[in-house]
């Protein structure tokens, strides 16, 4: 059963991922720093969730009964199931992997720490 529960493990999975209760009750799960998927816990264990999915997949989805545009962000291409039982678990899964990809690839790459050269001293 896909229940937040479920989501969460798939979410935090993935590379990079943390997880931030944000605006009240929604588990906001991120790539570095930026939110790929959203899950309104006030609303029990069959959560609604907020996703990202590709422009070329949008309207389609939109036809399916349990899915809208995202309010705020849906004209960004964001979608909410009303329910996480809205779809079966194999297609859910592929649009929280889809989401994550799409944010990622856009999301500020990791910095890596340089390794300076040691500082020679001053000679006086």
């Amino acid at each position: 059963m896909q229940d937040a529960d479920w989501i969460r493990k798939l979410c935090l999975s993935f590379p990079d991922t943390t997880e931030k209760l944000q605006w009240g009750e929604n588990l906001c799960f991120k790539v570095r720093g930026k939110i790929f998927a959203i899950v309104d816990l006030s609303e029990g264990s069959l959560a609604p969730i907020t996703l990202k999915c590709a422009p070329d997949q949008f309207h389609d989805l939109l036809e399916i009964e349990g899915i809208s545009p995202a309010p705020y962000v849906g004209r960004y291409k964001w979608i909410l199931l009303e329910h996480t039982n809205v779809l079966p678990s194999d297609e859910l899964e592929a649009l929280i992997r889809q989401s994550y990809e799409l944010v990622a690839a856009k999301a500020p790459k990791k910095k890596n720490k340089k390794t300076r050269a040691p500082r020679q001293r001053c000679k006086t």
